[in-house]
């Protein structure tokens, strides 16, 4: 099944019409017609059945003949993770905890951060194409960039850890997870969290956890943490 994005189509609507860089691409790129069937979601869990009635490279009209709604988890997996040097490695991890199943996701700008400055435009398209490929109905959350410290002050529903590298006393990610529990979790940069970000976290009340043996480059840490909770409320 090809699955296709757009936020603004509603159950309670008959026909939709798509914009014109969405009509071009499937009529002259995807070469459809009238009377064929197109998968769409709004990316709130929504999957709608249309047909096309009108096959205009600028005005693709089609007709919503059905839709269904996809249960949500019952867990919410929110990742703050610090963007890596070389955005290629960030747009890796977004691409593939969308296809796990990560719900929420924060750029956050440590002390040891090598890119402060973050253009989330980009980042938002590579999450709708991730939603599209994995066939999720639901799209992650993408927030603004935040400061570490101004992050911390938010408030965190549910479980709460923080991994670093640091040779403290550490519990094992595996082992403290609880299914059907929200989920925030912070991971930091390559020069990871600095030992002042670590005892603020710790002092609100985020729990310093390990994910495994080795040391990882901060998108592997996210990704491992982002399976490691998924992992969980399947099994």
């Amino acid at each position: 099944m090809q699955l296709f994005y757009t936020a603004l189509i509603t159950q309670a609507a008959s026909f939709f019409v798509f914009d014109k860089e969405e009509s071009k691409h499937i009529i002259k790129v995807l070469r459809k017609k009238e009377g064929d069937v197109l998968h769409v979601t709004n990316g709130l869990g929504y999957l709608f059945t249309t047909e096309i009635t009108v096959a205009s490279d600028t005005k693709c009209t089609v007709k919503i003949n059905a839709f269904e709604k996809q249960e949500a988890p019952l867990f919410h997996l929110h990742l703050a993770v610090a963007p890596t040097k070389m955005n290629e490695r960030f747009e890796w991890f977004l691409e593939k905890a969308t296809e796990i199943g990560i719900q929420e996701i924060t750029p956050i700008i440590c002390e040891h951060s090598e890119r402060k400055v973050i253009k989330t435009d980009r980042f938002q398209k590579i999450l709708e194409s991730a939603m599209k490929q994995s066939l999720h109905y639901y799209l992650p959350k993408l927030n603004e960039p935040i400061a570490f410290k101004a992050f911390l002050k938010k408030e965190c529903k549910g479980q709460k850890f923080i991994a670093h590298c640091e040779a403290t006393d550490k519990k094992s990610l595996k082992n403290e997870l609880k299914a059907k529990e929200d989920v925030t979790l912070l991971i930091g940069p390559e020069g990871d969290f600095s030992v002042n970000e670590i005892q603020m976290a710790l002092d609100h009340n985020f729990i310093p956890v390990s994910l495994g043996a080795t040391r990882l480059r901060t998108e592997t840490a996210a990704i491992v943490a982002c399976h490691s909770v998924v992992f969980k409320n399947e099994a």
